[in-house]
């Protein structure tokens, strides 16, 4: 995870933000000699996260901080687990220490919230997705997090697959129009993307059927009777993708209609972090 271009200069940002022009209750009372040692703890249960991405914080803060992670992503923890140990200049460690933690514990919120979901739908062949729904800055690294949790990464951004989505589609007029108008771009731009469209009842979803030249069928906001429907209408002939207010409480009952993926924007705009502490040994 150290590896994802812009990491760093997130990270200047994420420390530029807290940091300021000077840690100044450090600075106040810990002496430039002082050294010390701590250790990052879960105080509860979940799937881990971000921990490279912590320890690229604490060195670069200060590259002579001696960082040993314990565990891993997509390790699943418990409360108490050490997972990650740090030492050597005591005033570093603490002005690192909330940066740290803010990524850690996000990442490790959105990986286990993933994991939850994802083990409801264990004995079914349908995959969950994230969405484009992610904090700003922060999309690899929440995508990421689904990943290490199980779940599946749907597209990164604009650039790397067509989505015609309801305003696509009136905008352009309707959808025989939305997707002629598709393959004429490609095919004059040159690009090979696969070709989402979303409909929003039976009846946009039969002209569809009868137009073809997609690759993926979002069915968004069906009910789950009208998805089963829906579902048996498409007849694997495409893909199909249930979205909108599915939740934990009804995700695998919509799951069990045959749909191909779900995508949940919750996995990444709605979650509790984990709660990580980092504490002086």
């Amino acid at each position: 995870m150290t590896e994802f271009t812009g990491l760093d200069h997130l990270i200047d940002i994420a420390l530029r933000e807290d940091v300021g022009d000077g840690d100044h209750s450090t600075l106040a009372c810990i002496p430039d000699t002082a050294l010390g040692n701590a250790k990052m703890v879960a105080k509860q249960d979940g799937i881990l996260c971000g921990i490279d991405v912590a320890a690229t914080v604490f060195k670069k803060v200060d590259p002579k901080l001696e960082v040993d992670t314990i565990k891993h992503d997509g390790d699943s923890i418990a409360r108490g687990d050490v997972l990650l140990t740090v030492s050597g200049s005591s005033a570093s460690i603490l002005t690192a220490e909330r940066t740290a933690l803010n990524f850690i514990q996000r990442m490790s919120g959105i990986a286990t919230q993933t994991n939850t979901m994802v083990r409801l739908l264990d004995g079914l062949h349908t995959r969950l997705l994230d969405t484009r729904k992610t904090t700003p800055g922060m999309r690899l690294l929440e995508k990421y997090a689904v990943h290490c949790g199980g779940g599946t990464n749907h597209r990164i951004g604009l650039y790397d697959m067509i989505m015609l989505k309801d305003n696509h589609i009136d905008f352009s007029g309707g959808i025989t129009q939305a997707i002629d108008r598709t393959h004429e771009y490609l095919s004059h731009t040159g690009r090979n993307l696969k070709i989402e469209i979303e409909v929003r009842n039976l009846d946009e979803l039969q002209q569809v059927l009868q137009h073809g030249g997609v690759d993926r069928i979002m069915l968004d906001n069906f009910d789950i009777p009208t998805l089963a429907q829906a579902v048996a209408l498409i007849g694997r002939r495409y893909e199909t993708e249930a979205s909108g207010g599915i939740t934990r409480d009804t995700l695998r009952q919509y799951a069990e209609t045959g749909v191909d993926f779900i995508s949940v924007g919750a996995l990444t705009h709605h979650i509790q972090s984990l709660d990580i502490s980092l504490l002086t040994i």
